[in-house]
């Protein structure tokens, strides 16, 4: 057996493998690492790679947006106040809106409707909340034609929790619109604003009845 280098014998050859290496890569073969190789110039021109080009060639398209009137608008309808009914603790409330614009449109889901001090004012107590019970659908409204919805506006008094205020408007956001049409409406309504006494139904054809 072939006895083991010392430490000092080990550091000694080290000087003698680096020169070893460097004689080597003066004759062309690999250079030692830290050891810099000649410097060679190649000129490549760049062509796309068989896989590159068919995924380039693959697009992507997105799914044609359906045709057909667009969404009304607040600036193109106007609101009034429908028929209405009253029961023990509830009153239903229908809000007519119609087109009045020269273009039809379309109204689908539910408006927003909250309590304000006065057109352009600040809110008064928690926007109405959805009622489900509706069902969803597509309103296509030619100029001039109506589409309604239900408001249900609860005794503010029968609330644990609320401070009574007197409110004279509504504000209406019609569906996907953020913008506002005002109508009168004179109630008592809760001035917190964590509480709703209201909860509005979708819209749908026509002026309605508070009978939905």
């Amino acid at each position: 057996m072939i006895p083991s280098l010392t430490l000092a014998a080990r550091l000694a050859a080290v000087p003698v493998l680096a020169g070893a290496c460097t004689l080597l890569a003066a004759c062309g073969s690999t250079p030692a690492p830290g050891t810099a190789a000649p410097t060679t110039t190649v000129t490549v021109q760049a062509s796309a790679s068989p896989t590159t080009s068919a995924a380039a060639a693959v697009t992507t398209t997105s799914p044609a947006a359906p045709s057909g009137p667009a969404g009304c608008l607040a600036a193109g309808l106007s609101a009034q106040l429908g028929v209405s009914q009253g029961t023990a603790g509830t009153i239903y409330q229908v809000i007519v809106l119609t087109n009045t614009s020269s273009a039809a449109c379309t109204l689908y889901g539910y408006p927003g409707v909250s309590f304000v001090t006065g057109v352009g004012g600040t809110q008064v107590g928690k926007p109405a909340s959805k009622n489900p019970v509706v069902p969803t659908a597509l309103v296509t409204l030619a100029p001039g034609g109506q589409a309604d919805t239900l408001l249900a506006v609860h005794d503010a008094g029968a609330i644990a929790g609320c401070t009574i205020t007197t409110v004279n408007w509504l504000r209406i956001y019609p569906p996907g619109d953020y913008g506002s049409i005002y109508v009168q409406y004179n109630t008592q309504a809760c001035a917190n604003p964590a509480i709703s006494i209201m909860s509005v139904s979708p819209v749908r054809t026509g002026a309605g009845s508070a009978s939905y």
